[in-house]
């Protein structure tokens, strides 16, 4: 959704936002490291909790993080405007350009950090890798909400990613860990064991059904409410559960793996650091590129958090499938979503903190 308020209107309204912020929104950096804690200390404290939890799973999709996501996602999906997603999809510019960033740009820079920083660990690069190859389809879209990005460019570059994903996860994941190191010379490669259903049954949990709910909500609430009182009192009544969910996730995927962190601090310290810079890159890159090739805030945004974010679910399991769950891999796709939150987090804020000097520039 493009929106076209003049720069000083976005101004006021940015420098009124904090007190219009609930309790929940106002504070949510601290929740969120809160829910990590709690999760890492259940993890951690309780006996055989990440086994109980490990086994509540159909298909190799965790069945509570499965429904975290799916409360996390629906009200987001709920607010998009399908009826003007036409107009992302009729810009170029922010279609090729998610395509060259997540899908080139992307795995060739967290290969080039995993041999930078994990030379000598091969288990934890080879996570690493993995982890870069699973584009973010989920936790994107609250990340970009909370930017104030544009709902609806949200929906198709996540849906563009689904796509890719199934068609180009096996193929990459047989570029960067067989074929690449061999050219380059850098030792014998590696193949994933994933199959091309088990990824699209990832895309269709994580994605098809919180995109199918939020698209009927919509479009019933709107006949049978009409568009204003729709916006005006259903969606806010629904709006808190996305950061319900997003919390309930956080607190589950630490407990499941709160020992494996807290039982190896070097090792996660060593995965963090590549992680990190890689995050930094992506996301200042393209929100760089966005404001240069003038896409606007809210796109630019957009941009920025389906560039940086990865799919952590994917990851892990295609790591647990094919080397185990106590190998390095694993705990590097374990890594991923530990930095991964805190980091986008802050990033939401300066990304709202930037959204002045886009609407000065105007």
């Amino acid at each position: 959704m493009t929106r076209t308020e003049p720069p000083a209107t976005i101004s006021a309204e940015d420098s009124s936002v904090v007190a219009k912020l609930s309790t929940l929104d106002r504070f949510l950096a601290v929740w969120i490291l809160l829910a990590m804690g709690l999760g890492l200390g259940l993890g951690r404290l309780i006996p055989g909790l990440n086994d109980a939890l490990a086994k509540v799973e159909i298909g190799g999709i965790s069945l509570p993080i499965a429904v975290g996501l799916l409360i996390m996602m629906y009200p987001v999906l709920a607010k998009v405007r399908y009826d003007k997603l036409d107009a992302v999809t009729g810009d170029k510019k922010l279609m090729v350009s998610s395509l060259v960033i997540n899908w080139i740009a992307g795995p060739a820079l967290m290969f080039a950090l995993a041999w930078i920083f994990l030379a000598d660990l091969p288990e934890y690069r080879t996570g690493l890798i993995i982890v870069g190859l699973a584009r973010c389809i989920a936790m994107v879209i609250i990340w970009n909400d909370l930017a104030c990005g544009d709902r609806e460019a949200a929906a198709v570059l996540v849906a563009l990613n689904s796509v890719f994903q199934v068609l180009a996860f096996g193929l990459l994941g047989w570029f960067y860990l067989d074929l690449l190191p061999g050219w380059l010379g850098l030792g014998d490669g590696e193949s994933l064991d994933i199959s091309m259903w088990k990824i699209a049954l990832n895309v269709v949990i994580f994605l098809g059904v919180p995109l199918l709910a939020g698209f009927l909500t919509r479009r019933i609430g709107e006949q049978k409410l009409g568009r204003e009182a729709y916006e005006s009192n259903f969606l806010p009544k629904i709006g808190p559960w996305a950061l319900y969910g997003l919390l309930f996730t956080i607190v589950i995927l630490f407990a499941l793996q709160g020992r494996t962190i807290t039982s190896q601090p070097l090792d996660v310290a060593r995965i963090a650091l590549p992680l990190l810079v890689y995050f930094a890159l992506m996301w200042f890159g393209t929100f760089a590129l966005g404001k240069a090739i003038g896409i606007g805030y809210e796109r630019t945004a957009t941009l920025a958090f389906t560039a940086a974010g990865n799919n952590f679910e994917l990851a892990i399991a295609v790591a647990i499938a094919t080397f185990g769950v106590t190998s390095g891999q694993a705990l590097s796709g374990v890594v991923g979503p530990l930095i991964e939150v805190p980091v986008l987090v802050a990033l939401v804020y300066v990304s709202l903190a930037w959204r002045k000097k886009f609407a000065a520039a105007q």
